[in-house]
């Protein structure tokens, strides 16, 4: 499964350097030297990394001049992962890991998880509730005590109000 890990930005300097907008909550492990990223059909190799302010500067094996950089400019970066791959900490999901899953809150389903949404505060599930009507729950654990993902389920514990159509 193909998922994106960055966004390809300007030029920086004239020996084939990039900055990178990081798409991902895994830089080290994505977006590390030697690690191999995909930019449409075409693969790279990444030579060098370095923190530069809130993004990364890369050079990739093969890109060694501005020309060549700015031809990538814009590009998406993916990796291949494997559908069952989870990430190193048992409380952080994929957004495809939960897109699917079952709500279920008072010991009733209603409904499924049809996105999830990355705010600067925190994130949201958007629920397609039983009824049709899209449901925004917060995606905290005080909120959402349960990710079963073996069991294909979300628990939610939900506060007054926060799934009533009336509110």
């Amino acid at each position: 499964m193909r998922v994106a890990v960055a966004r390809i930005g300007r030029a920086l300097g004239i020996k084939g350097e990039l900055l990178i907008d990081v798409l991902t909550d895994e830089p080290g492990r994505r977006l590390a030297s030697g690690c191999h990223v995909l930019a449409g059909n075409r693969e790279l190799v990444i030579a060098t990394e370095r923190v530069h302010g809130k993004r990364i500067a890369m050079r990739f094996e093969g890109v060694d001049d501005r020309t060549a950089a700015e031809a990538l400019t814009g590009t998406l970066l993916e990796v291949d992962r494997d559908a069952d791959e989870r990430p190193e900490d048992p409380e952080e999901f994929y957004d495809d890991q939960l897109v699917g899953l079952a709500v279920i809150a008072d010991g009733a389903t209603i409904g499924e998880v049809a996105e999830v949404i990355h705010l600067p505060a925190q994130d949201l599930l958007a629920v397609q509730h039983v009824d049709g009507r899209e449901v925004l729950i917060p995606f905290v654990a005080e909120i959402v005590p349960t990710v079963d993902l073996d069991g294909h389920r979300i628990i939610v514990d939900a506060p007054p109000g926060l799934l009533d159509p009336d509110e």
